[in-house]
């Protein structure tokens, strides 16, 4: 396990405990290197490389940017994908123009722009054809496709299938009011938060500690 501390106050006690589990790294940088090594060969990694490591962290925008480094780590076209954000009533449309949903990141939902390459692990965030393919479902990109995102099975009963996977309207429910994303229900999972890590099983996890994820008290 590897861990970047930030300056918080705890940092020192609990360093001493997380020196019981694994190492501790000071920069990002390191962190990503010793969870990722050689992280510009992905695509001859095997499938257990990819299933077995993980950076996790508090907070959504810390796995993005995390991610998104990684996603300039190695070769490949890059290719991006921006969602169709529409207000479900369209008497809000006026007080919620497009740029505004477009900016928003709620929970379980993939972000406006979803960029990926070839060999990018991603992770389903939907359920779309269960047992094969659940909400939490690894895959890893295959080809990219105007509509489809074609992807190799990465974990689970169908460990091994090349699935395509659509753009579907999503609506999420922790808004006051309703808006609909069509997107890929996707998202790249190099890194995550720890709280959708839950029930995962890692040989390698960094833990990236910049935010506090404990409340005091």
């Amino acid at each position: 396990m590897r861990v970047h501390l930030g300056e918080e106050k705890f940092a020192g006690g609990f360093s001493d405990l997380l020196l019981e589990i694994g190492n501790v790294v000071t920069t990002v940088q390191d962190l990503i290197s010793k969870i990722y090594p050689d992280i510009a060969h992905i695509n001859d990694k095997p499938m257990e490389w990819l299933c077995e490591r993980a950076i996790l962290t508090p907070k959504n925008d810390q796995a993005a940017a995390i991610n998104e480094t990684l996603l300039m780590s190695f070769g490949g076209e890059e290719k991006v994908y921006t969602s169709i954000d529409t207000v479900v009533n369209m008497d809000d449309a006026i007080n919620y123009p497009v740029e505004f949903l477009n900016s928003l990141k709620p929970p379980g939902m993939p972000y406006h722009r979803l960029i990926l390459r070839v060999g990018t692990p991603i992770m389903l965030l939907r359920n779309l054809k269960p047992p094969k393919l659940c909400n939490g479902t690894k895959l890893k990109v295959k080809a990219l496709h105007r509509n489809i995102v074609e992807a190799t099975i990465l974990t689970g009963c169908a460990k091994g299938e090349t699935v395509f996977v659509p753009r579907i309207p999503l609506i999420p429910n922790d808004h006051p009011f309703e808006f609909k994303r069509l997107q890929f229900p996707l998202q790249v999972y190099f890194a995550m938060t720890i709280n959708k890590s839950q029930g995962q099983t890692l040989k390698f996890a960094g833990i990236d500690l910049r935010e506090n994820c404990f409340s005091h008290g």
